[in-house]
């Protein structure tokens, strides 16, 4: 007698996830177990998890012909989240299942005793359920919380398949997982600006980069703090939108990051990798690629300490993600791109021992050694960071002060104040902030009185700039004037952000 049956799930490949119907069908013949629909090596190995998880859950293992179909069949299956669709569509065919499942998905990992192991990729995987308009999807209990922020669907987070089991068949019903949103804890950060003392013009550079989204290279001797100020910036940044939260959520549970405490990512991620990180640890990659370094800090910011140690491989991969917000894996089998909204901050030192131009230390370097250090940073490179800060020694007085620093909450005011404008400003565009903005909107918005203006022309022959440097100027000048709340670019905003830009004037000409 031939028996069949059909039962959906969903794939994901990068960030992109589609539906998947999984058909078993159970024929006469010689005993076999074959699965077939362009499955990888684990995809394949889940029909010895299927069998060693129907005996051992005391369920009758079908002694017949036994094919299994992952469909669509031209598109590559990767992962073990398919075990969980496979054993019930087996389950379904051998009518050990009689109930009708048309409208529930099936997504997990099983262990050899039935139980349901936490996957990665759970949240895209319900948001692409409820899209299909499927009415519940039955997910590993270990991702119960990402699952649960996805309204509009029945989310059933099961421990083993004989919850599941009895959860179709009426015998014992899951309660679906339940979102409150007060259960969203915002905890206080664990840093705060205030921790920094002195370094007024760092803290002022940071602030303006908080308030525009530009990139920023510290350049300063060992033990001056660049540290501590890039640890703090995202303490300064808007708080997070809802969009924002679900979209870095989706990157943190595609790359199994995410944890089992965690419903959605509310603070602005820093990340801050070794130098010794590869090109494709910062951009991701592997055979199914996951997400890197740079899609991590995804609405957040990326910290590079020790900037020119970094291999020249993965320096130079910052470029394009830094110029067009995403990154963009191209393997055999297709392309995949990975959003990369982020703050890139840099650090390096003034020279290999660090201490050139120290008011009280030597430098022991030689020209040639200096030469090559900095020589390590590419013209491109550079010219992409937007702003770049000078972090000077802190002097005793400043350390031993009892006066209270500003609080980051009290900078987070302003910067939000400006970016308020910006978001009005941009309105019905793409465009998120003064950094983004392409080189139509920064004509249009970055307006100069006369005197700015002259300032500016000035500069621009006397310091060499090149027409990115020159839009980065703009920029930031209009970030400078959204602080002090003006409509247009005055000569201080100009002179300011100039300032911002001469650093690489002084140490690499």
């Amino acid at each position: 007698m031939k028996m069949f049956a059909k039962v959906k799930t969903h794939g994901i490949i990068g960030l992109n996830t589609f539906d998947v119907t999984v058909e078993a069908d159970l024929s006469s013949g010689l005993p076999r177990f074959d699965i077939v629909g362009l499955p990888d090596a684990a995809v394949k190995e889940s029909r010895d998890r299927v069998r060693a998880s129907i005996k051992n859950c005391r369920f009758e293992f079908p002694v017949s012909r036994i094919t299994v179909n992952i469909a669509p069949a031209d598109i590559k299956k990767e992962g073990s989240f398919y075990d969980l669709p496979v054993l019930i569509s087996i389950l379904k065919a051998s009518r050990q299942i009689k109930t009708n499942i048309d409208d529930y998905s099936f997504i997990g990992e099983l262990s050899l005793d039935g139980e349901i192991r936490g996957i990665a990729g759970v949240l895209p995987m319900v948001i692409q359920a409820k899209e299909s308009n499927i009415g519940a999807i039955f997910i590993p209990a270990e991702n119960e919380k990402e699952g649960s922020v996805v309204e509009g669907i029945d989310v059933f987070p099961a421990k083993n398949i004989n919850e599941v089991v009895d959860h179709l068949t009426g015998k014992k019903l899951i309660e679906p997982a339940f979102r409150k949103i007060e259960e969203d804890e915002v905890q206080g950060d664990e840093v705060d600006f205030s921790d920094v003392k002195g370094q007024q013009n760092a803290k002022r550079a940071l602030e303006i980069a908080a308030a525009g989204g530009h990139n920023c290279l510290m350049i300063g001797p060992p033990g001056t703090g660049k540290s501590m100020l890039a640890k703090r910036l995202p303490t300064i940044l808007p708080e997070m939108s809802t969009e924002e939260k679900i979209e870095t959520t989706i990157i943190y549970s595609v790359a199994g990051e995410l944890g089992n405490k965690t419903r959605l990512i509310s603070k602005r991620p820093f990340r801050s990798p070794h130098h010794t990180v590869s090109a494709q640890g910062l951009t991701g990659g592997g055979q199914n690629p996951k997400p890197g370094e740079i899609s991590l800090a995804h609405n957040g910011v990326l910290f590079l300490d020790e900037f020119p140690e970094f291999d020249r491989r993965a320096k130079e991969s910052l470029r394009q993600p830094l110029e067009d917000n995403k990154v963009t894996i191209t393997r055999a089998t297709g392309t995949i791109t990975y959003p990369s909204n982020i703050m890139a901050v840099a650090a390096m030192n003034p020279c290999p021992c660090g201490f050139s131009g120290h008011p009280t230390r030597p430098c022991s370097c030689s020209e040639a050694a200096k030469k090559r250090y900095k020589d390590k940073i590419s013209g491109p490179l550079l010219d992409r960071m937007d702003i770049h800060i000078e972090v000077q020694n802190v002097e005793y007085e400043q350390l031993s002060s009892k006066a209270k620093e500003e609080s980051s909450a009290k900078i987070r005011e302003r910067v939000n104040k400006a970016r308020a404008i910006q978001n009005e400003r941009f309105k019905g565009t793409n465009i998120t902030c003064n950094a983004k903005m392409t080189p139509k909107a920064t004509k249009e918005y970055c307006v100069l009185t006369e005197d700015a203006n002259a300032v500016l022309k000035k500069s621009f022959e006397a310091l060499g700039l090149s027409p990115r440097a020159y839009d980065k100027i703009l920029r930031i000048a209009r970030t400078i004037a959204d602080l002090e709340n003006s409509e247009k670019i005055e000569l201080p905003h100009i002179a300011e952000a100039i300032q911002y830009r001469s650093l690489d004037r002084k140490y690499w000409r």
